[in-house]
């Protein structure tokens, strides 16, 4: 094989990304050593719903180049989702502090460089910090996800879908944990015997090894997660009044020693929009670009019902906008169905320190197309801020690869200050809406007989008012509110809004704000995804529940059959 010149690989890479449309522009190539600005790496706006890896291992800038991406993505109108783990995320409301060093770097790669602010929606998991609290009901959660917070094996998670499915026949709604609990006990005591005995597949020792697991949940303070109001996952989907996308920071840094909560709790986020969002096709921009952090939390010790939901949630979410970037160290952390539908990657500096290492280096370089360079040598060479790249072309082609520096983010590379958090907090419309945690009639209350009371804040203290030069993503204005509420129904989620019209429309832009609870879905049409979904179904849903979701003509069928993890909307109003 003949070895092509610089000029011929630059060449190569040149026309490889010279796109037309809407792009994401990441850095500029480096052949044979030398970085050529005029050889730009770009992704396609277009393409980002096929969705990517950004891997490498620890401390090569695979955080720095999700944070350059979501500005990128705010700045065309896009709005992102964030898990800020290490909790420096949040520097993408402050704009960053030239320096000579940084304009060298950024002249090198032909970037133009200013410092920035970017709209940021501060949320926190159950108010477990200074964001919006995040929470979700129990029913909403579904069985599926729950028992892998719970650690359950495959027996007692089909266990605890028929105690999902006792509840929803007998309309007992469980908000919270001690809905939950309630409904255990009393299938476990002498009086609910009986119907213990009607649900066939479910033993009074499964459900008492549940129940200790439950228990030992809530003494962990795992309680705080679940309840109402439920976060609708409508509010991921704003824009700013200035057009940009805005960015929903959830900040996790108290949670890192509990991986399976955080990661399952995104899940549930995505499997919330796949829920709700309408098919929209082949769009010029996605509707949300989400970034999964610390991505192979995700799959360890998953059992084979939540990674058969995982891979069905991912392929079938890409047709209504939505584009999902797995954030980890290496391609073998994403197990293979999952992976092969990954089409934009990019991949920072791997060590080849141990023989799995090694192993590990190859199957990255095996997951690459051919290329002029020697992969094995570069990925084990690269410098931080370098990545290897390959993404989806406006035709659906992979582009040529290409070693990348990476463009230099124009917001703080590391946390805002607290007082800007909290200041930006205080100022969100969604602040009135999700602060106070609530405790209405649900299983817990019909079962004993005691009456529901209001459980107070759900986040400690008040935040300071917002200063009037923070940007408050969440506009407080009554009339805006419900202009871009109606607006999030009608254009993007496709359902008639009840909400009357203000007469007021926007030229180019929209402002932000809330959005009401989403309406109650409907039965989805025979056919089409739902063939999908209900293939997906039969790997997911335990044996006891398999002949329930073929019931399609009763409630109960079509609220299982609306999602793939077994999640059910039931967001009271």
């Amino acid at each position: 094989m003949t070895s092509k010149s610089t000029a011929e690989k630059v060449a190569t890479i040149q026309k490889g990304y010279a796109l037309e449309g809407a792009t994401i522009e990441l850095g500029a190539a480096i052949v044979d050593g030398e970085r050529h600005k005029d050889a730009p790496v770009r992704l396609p706006l277009s393409m980002m719903n096929r969705h990517g890896l950004v891997a490498g291992a620890t401390g090569t800038g695979k955080t720095v180049t999700l944070h350059m991406m979501a500005e990128q993505l705010s700045t065309a109108g896009v709005p992102v989702f964030l898990a800020d783990i290490k909790g420096d995320l949040s520097g993408l409301a402050t704009a960053a502090p030239g320096s000579d060093k940084l304009a060298k770097r950024t002249e090198s790669i032909g970037q133009a460089w200013s410092g920035k602010t970017f709209p940021v929606e501060f949320l926190a998991l159950g108010g477990d910090g200074d964001g919006i609290p995040v929470r979700a009901t129990v029913t909403s959660f579904g069985p599926i996800l729950l028992s892998r917070i719970l650690e359950l094996n495959d027996t007692q998670e089909s266990s605890l879908q028929l105690v999902f499915h006792f509840a929803d026949k007998n309309n007992l709604e469980l908000v919270d944990l001690k809905d939950l609990r309630s409904v255990i006990q009393f299938l476990t005591s002498d009086e609910g015997k009986e119907a213990l005995q009607e649900l066939g597949g479910l033993s009074k020792a499964t459900a008492g090894v549940i129940l200790r697991e439950l228990v030992a949940l809530e003494a962990q303070g795992m309680e705080r997660f679940f309840g109402e109001p439920e976060f609708d996952t409508a509010e991921l989907l704003r824009t700013a009044p200035d057009g940009r996308g805005v960015i929903s920071c959830l900040e996790l840094p108290t949670l890192q020693t509990k991986p399976l909560v955080f990661s399952t709790f995104l899940m549930w986020l995505l499997a919330d929009l796949f829920e709700e969002l309408p098919e929209a096709g082949d769009l010029d921009k996605p509707k949300l670009v989400f970034f999964l952090d610390e991505a192979h939390l995700l799959f360890n010790d998953a059992s084979k019902a939540f990674l058969a939901a995982i891979t069905t949630t991912v392929r079938l979410i890409r047709s209504k906008g939505v584009g999902i970037f797995f954030v980890t160290q290496t391609p073998k952390d994403v197990p293979a169905d999952v992976l092969g539908q990954l089409a934009n990657r990019i991949q920072h500096a791997l060590r080849a320190f141990t023989p799995e290492d090694a192993k590990a280096l190859k199957a990255t370089v095996s997951t690459f197309p051919l290329s002029d360079y020697d992969l094995e040598e570069t990925l084990t060479s690269a410098g931080i801020g370098e990545a290897v790249i390959t993404v989806m072309n406006e035709n659906g082609a992979p582009t040529p690869v290409a070693l990348t520096r990476l463009r230099a983010p124009e917001s703080v590379m590391g946390p805002s200050a607290v007082e800007l958090v909290r200041s930006t907090v205080a100022g969100s419309a969604l602040l009135a809406k999700y602060g106070t945690a609530v405790d209405n009639l649900s299983a817990y209350e019909k079962l004993t007989g005691k009456a529901g009371a209001p459980t107070g804040a759900a986040a400690p203290g008040q935040p300071p008012a917002p200063s009037p030069e923070v940007f408050v993503p969440g506009n407080p204005d009554p009339v805006a509110i419900d202009d871009e509420a109606r607006r999030i129904e009608e254009e993007i989620l496709g359902r008639p809004s009840s909400r009357p019209s203000s007469g007021w429309q926007p030229e180019s832009t929209h402002p932000g704000g809330t959005v009401p609870p989403p309406a109650r879905r409907q039965a989805p049409p025979p056919g089409g995804m739902m063939e999908d979904i209900t293939g997906a179904l039969g790997g997911v849903l335990g044996s006891g529940l398999k002949s329930m979701a073929r019931s399609m003509g009763t409630q109960l069928g079509r609220e299982l059959l609306r999602g793939v993890f077994g999640t059910s909307s039931r967001r009271r109003r």
